[in-house]
């Protein structure tokens, strides 16, 4: 039978999360994931579900969410025909790969192990946004073969990791090399579809100890239907305002609150 006196608060909070960072997803094209891991673990540890899996939890959920959205944006980036096919084969394989590892490695850490990677890739990622440059180039065109086989699976291990999509990576490397940023943005989403898809499979099939309430292995049932819900809602209201406002002032704005919650969650996690 539902605890419904259990529920009520997680509803009305995770509609608020689902709601915020459908409109950050809109307004900044970033993943949803770079804010919902970090809205999860201070929403389950408050709540007083805090266990030293509770990351776990929170990554597995996040990557559930990127499934639905990722596959939402790519139909929608293709009817405007912007996904590169070629380049979304081609990094099929080695990027699935990379999220399956993650996976396994996920379940092996503890939550103080991925809060402190979380919170210093979360700054390397905010640092690219707030002094990374649309000029910048490495080379004109992607590398072949042997960056294909290194950097596919690195980049899944490391969004799995984090509980993103992908696009946080995935675009930067793509913009470096040459790709025009909308193509990349595009392709990436199918990067997105990639990660999440087996992670989340694999998440699924992984046991928690003392794991929020209505959880499928590390995938939180509640949190993942209602995010979905929002973001589904609010994401075409942050596209809207993405063309009447400064995109490069508002990227500075939310680089700086990402600094923040990542030095917060440092903070947590040697406390």
């Amino acid at each position: 039978m539902f605890d419904f006196a259990t529920l009520a608060p997680l509803v009305l909070i995770l509609m608020g999360v689902g709601a915020f960072a459908g409109v950050l997803a809109g307004l900044l094209g970033v993943g949803g994931g770079i804010v919902l891991v970090p809205a999860f673990f201070y929403l389950f540890s408050g709540l007083g579900y805090g266990s030293e899996d509770l990351m776990q939890v929170c990554v597995a959920t996040s990557l559930a969410t990127i499934i639905i959205t990722s596959v939402r944006s790519v139909l929608a980036h293709n009817r405007r025909g912007a996904v590169d096919w070629v380049i979304l084969k081609q990094w099929v394989v080695p990027i699935a790969v990379g999220a399956v590892i993650g996976v396994l490695v996920v379940h092996q850490l503890r939550s103080q192990t991925l809060q402190i990677i979380f919170a210093v890739m979360v700054l390397a990622i905010a640092l690219y946004m707030m002094f990374g440059k649309a000029s910048w180039r490495i080379s004109d065109h992607l590398p072949g073969g042997i960056f294909r086989a290194w950097f596919g699976p690195l980049m899944g291990f490391l969004s799995v990791l984090l509980g993103i999509g992908g696009g946080s990576i995935g675009t930067p490397m793509q913009t470096l090399h040459g790709i025009p940023i909308h193509r990349a943005v595009a392709t990436s989403a199918g990067f997105g579809v990639t990660i999440a898809l087996p992670s989340a499979i694999g998440f699924l099939l992984t046991p928690v100890a003392d794991a929020p309430p209505y959880s499928i292995g590390a995938v939180n049932i509640p949190a993942f239907l209602i995010v979905i819900a929002m973001t589904t809602i609010t994401a075409p209201w942050g596209a809207t305002l993405a063309h009447r406002l400064d995109a490069k002032k508002l990227k500075r704005v939310f680089a700086v609150f990402l600094m923040l919650v990542a030095l917060n969650m440092l903070r947590k996690a040697f406390l």
